[in-house]
């Protein structure tokens, strides 16, 4: 919705959703102020009963995970009947009739798929009778225990009690005037994630290996279609990189490129390293090994804006200049707009927005949001190539001190300007205001030619 100013009015455009909504919205005032019941009304009751009852899709898909029923019916090898998956399931034989309904619930989420089979009873008198049998569905092969992209361990980590509590006290977090609750994990733990996880052996395991399974389907993919991000270097090192699965991967790729998985110590504790492979404890906030390239997977997006420009000043100090090969890769999401993303993606999107909010101080960011925090942090060229669906890589190149010092200079001089600009301006209050953008500024300083660097800048202010 968008106003249109004219003198004295302002009118409000309605998209034709926007404006179909209003009109249920009204259906259902005069419905309730009548007493009535209307199809408006029953379809917005049905509406919210689905949301209230939404986390059923995730426990129902949960259990089953746990009763390794994807894994059951893989290794069957053929479309599975309800009687053969019962009688292969270790549960109380007592409940086994519940079976059906589990199934049936996943089946509509579209975890498993149903058709019917012939089946052929009897041994005198043949008689063929349909009965309906399970498969996998596209989605549960990402459930199964032994694929190398599953993202079971992802699952089973987020819906554990410990990321799931914090939730419950999503309302009392906003409500509180603790300024040390950061965030509703710690209102309900009384510590950070990362302290906890340090302190924690369960939640250290689950999350090393959510991560792990994360990291292995993107390094399958950068290094198959991006593997020229990595060409060149001698040495790489990748920033919170857990128990090693991306600098594995990248050590194997790359022989004679000597790779370093970054994390804290409790992480990477007992780790053994191979020939071009090492493990370092630490913390990114103090210092990261020096390396040609830092590589930062879904990092940046756990930390506020002051944090992630701190982890990438040290990235900074880690890598030579761009003349000398420095760079960091970073692969992260990237928020698209509500008219480029569907509404899938833009759900899965808000999703993870209000993870990063629940459980940690981070959030996601749009490709705006990005290209401030580069350029805060001092670096000067950026490229987004979008990987993954929701995430990109970014890769990020820093300016030597005779780039960085020019564009420093030329921030200052903008802003006097458009100091002074408004200055004269307010004093004719008869005259209309004007606003000088820092690429006309640019273009007018024979000192400070309009390099590309300049012209991202002049995107931000």
């Amino acid at each position: 919705m968008e106003n249109q100013r004219t003198p004295g009015k302002v009118f409000k455009v309605y998209t034709i959703k926007q404006f179909t909504s209003y009109i249920d919205y009204k259906k259902i005032e005069m419905a309730l102020q009548n007493g009535q019941l209307s199809s408006e009304l029953l379809h917005s009751q049905a509406h919210i009963w689905n949301h209230i009852f939404s986390f059923i899709n995730s426990m129902s898909l949960k259990c089953a995970i746990q009763l390794q029923i994807p894994d059951i019916i893989h290794r069957h090898g053929a479309p599975m009947l309800l009687s053969e998956l019962v009688e292969a399931l270790s549960i109380n034989k007592e409940r086994s009739h519940f079976v059906y309904r589990l199934m049936r619930i996943l089946v509509h989420s579209g975890f498993f798929l149903k058709q019917k089979v012939s089946i052929i009873e009897g041994e005198e008198e043949q008689e063929e009778e349909e009965k309906e049998a399970y498969l996998l569905a596209p989605a549960s092969r990402l459930l199964l225990k032994e694929e190398p992209l599953s993202i079971r361990p992802f699952l089973l980590a987020m819906l554990d009690p410990i990321l799931m509590d914090p939730w419950q006290d999503m309302s009392k977090w906003f409500q509180n005037d603790n300024h040390d609750d950061v965030c509703p994990f710690h209102t309900t733990h009384g510590k950070s994630l990362w302290d906890f996880a340090g302190q924690e052996p369960k939640l250290n395991h689950f999350f090393n290996e959510a991560m792990a399974s994360d990291a292995t389907l993107v390094t399958n993919v950068v290094l198959k279609h991006y593997k020229g991000a990595f060409e060149g270097l001698d040495t790489i090192v990748d920033v919170g990189g857990g128990t090693g699965t991306v600098a594995k991967a990248i050590a194997k790729a790359f022989p004679k490129l000597n790779c370093i998985s970054f994390d804290l110590p409790h992480v990477v504790k007992g780790m053994e390293g191979s020939k071009n492979l090492s493990y370092v404890g630490g913390d990114m906030f103090e210092a990261i090994p020096k390396a040609d390239a830092v590589f930062v997977k879904w990092i940046l997006h756990d930390w506020n804006d002051e944090e992630c420009i701190k982890i990438l000043k040290r990235c900074k100090e880690a890598i030579p200049s761009k003349e000398n090969g420095g760079k960091v890769i970073i692969v992260d999401m990237v928020v698209k707009s509500h008219e480029v993303g569907s509404d899938e993606s833009l759900k899965t999107q808000l999703f993870f927005d209000m993870l990063m909010m629940t459980l940690v101080t981070g959030k996601e960011r749009t490709k705006k949001d990005w290209v401030k925090l580069l350029i805060d942090a001092g670096f000067s060229e950026y490229k987004f190539t979008p990987i993954l669906g929701l995430r990109s890589l970014i890769e990020t190149l820093l300016w030597s001190l005779s780039r960085a010092k020019m564009l420093e200079n030329f921030i200052i001089t903008a802003t006097e300007a458009s100091r002074a600009a408004t200055a004269s301006t307010s004093a004719q209050e008869t005259t209309p205001g004007h606003m000088f953008s820092t690429a006309a500024l640019a273009a007018s300083m024979t000192a400070y030619p309009l390099t590309p660097e300049l012209a991202g800048v002049e995107a931000l202010m």
